[in-house]
């Protein structure tokens, strides 16, 4: 890559076209709140290997905890978070910080939340956020596993010392959700809501996070340094949230909202929704490449066999149309204004995969919002509380289930149908994992 070349930057410029954090003006607003309700607090971060975990530790770092335990399965990312955070001067890292590679689900995680807490606030970010988990009855198996059901033993551990503040991240796919990801989601925030009135709750929905572990604009990066072609989607819009923003709003939330908030950012439709394609375009662009349309996968990684090393980028960057790709429609090469700049191989495909929706919503027209109380952020106020015993009743359900031996999808998704009315899960029979 370019050696000017900012991610940060690229994101700020051309994802979320903000120059400064959309929290920016709340943080500033509800400073001495707070620093009241953080400084001198002890902190557990579950997940805090991810993107949206280590962004979190990040946020509350720039403020004087006094504690801060992180919890993650990913030992390497771990490793690396700490010497992210030790390598940096912009954080104040209390002396008492350790590390744990550990399932929060394991034994031994209880016995280091018993042996370092009490704790005032906690934070979980050990998800499956993706939608290709729901491949077969498997990884379904494991996604329900991880979002919901031990999410359950967490919140009965929680209330042996109960922290000052709670917090689950959700997603916007919880709002209708048409995938099994997103049900799961929806299914642990009536999960945790049934615990609002024990445990101070608060999650939040929101946008993907530009360039996130694992996700397509990051694979961009990775394909070019393995000279792989890109692969797209056309006609997918999202809106976009940097890694910063993601862990300044989940801070946020999870120590001014009160119990049983849900909080979401205020994003237009019009202005932040971006498709993938035009981010591909752009980046491209930036990174000093002609984009070379190919018209197969076949094509595209028989190009790429002809990338023997990473170009020079000294040259001018290419003057690519601004106009993005016509929704389902790969473009003509004559479509692309060419530049004395290297190409690269980009396959552009129509979306036809299970549980992909085209658009985004970070709420249903039956809940209630407040828009008033904070500048960039919105919070759901009558988010449904199911009784423990009902939560008891699907868990039942789902676990009988999973102990069968005739298991399939369709049985998990009418389950979870029973139970959430407006899951409307969209099955093509196709799966992320053939794509490219």
């Amino acid at each position: 890559m370019p050696t000017n070349f900012s991610l940060d930057n690229f994101i700020s410029t051309f994802v979320t076209k903000r120059l400064k954090s959309l929290l920016a003006d709340d943080f500033l607003e509800y400073n001495a709140a707070l620093n009241h309700r953080i400084n001198g607090k002890k902190a557990l971060v579950i997940g805090g290997a991810g993107t949206i975990g280590s962004s979190y530790i990040k946020a509350i770092l720039k403020f004087s905890i006094t504690k801060l335990v992180v919890v993650d399965i990913n030992e390497n990312g771990l490793t690396e978070l700490v010497r992210d955070l030790r390598s940096s001067s912009e954080y104040n890292i209390p002396n008492d910080f350790i590390t744990y590679p550990v399932n929060f689900g394991d034994a031994v995680f209880e016995k280091i939340f018993r042996h370092h807490g009490p704790f005032d606030i906690v934070a979980n970010f050990a998800a499956h956020k993706h939608v290709r988990s729901e491949k077969d009855i498997f990884s379904i198996e494991a996604m329900v596993e991880n979002n919901v059901l031990r999410a359950r033993k967490l919140l009965d551990l929680l209330l042996e010392t109960p922290p000052e503040h709670f917090f689950c991240v959700s997603t916007d796919k919880a709002a209708n959700p048409v995938n099994i990801m997103g049900a799961s989601k929806k299914l642990m925030e009536e999960l945790i809501m049934a615990y609002s009135d024990r445990l101070p709750i608060k999650t939040a929905r929101f946008a993907n996070v530009a360039f996130s572990n694992g996700s397509l604009p990051l694979g961009f990066l990775e394909r070019l340094n393995k000279n792989q072609p890109w692969s797209c989607p056309l006609g997918i819009r999202r809106f976009f949230v940097s890694p910063q923003e993601s862990g300044e709003l989940c801070l946020f939330a999870s120590v001014m909202g009160e119990s049983g908030d849900i909080f979401f950012p205020k994003l237009d439709e019009e202005r932040d929704m971006i498709p993938f394609d035009q981010i591909a375009l752009d980046l491209l662009h930036e990174l000093g490449y002609t984009p070379d349309i190919c018209q197969s996968e076949e094509e595209a990684k028989l190009k790429a066999l002809q990338l023997s090393s990473p170009p020079i980028h000294n040259s001018p960057s290419p003057q690519v149309s601004q106009s993005p790709p016509r929704p389902f429609a790969p473009l003509a090469l004559s479509e692309v204004e060419v530049s004395p700049s290297p190409s690269y191989p980009i396959y552009f495909f129509g979306s036809d995969t299970d549980g992909e929706k085209s658009f985004e919503e970070f709420y249903t027209e039956k809940e209630l919002l407040d828009n008033d109380s904070f500048v960039n952020l919105g919070v759901v106020k009558n988010s449904k509380k199911r009784s423990i015993e009902e939560i008891d009743a699907i868990f039942s359900q789902l676990q009988t289930l999973f102990a069968s031996q005739n298991v399939t999808k369709a049985a998990i998704v009418h389950i979870l149908k029973e139970y959430l009315p407006n899951f409307e899960h969209i099955e093509t029979g196709k799966g992320l994992d053939s794509k490219m």
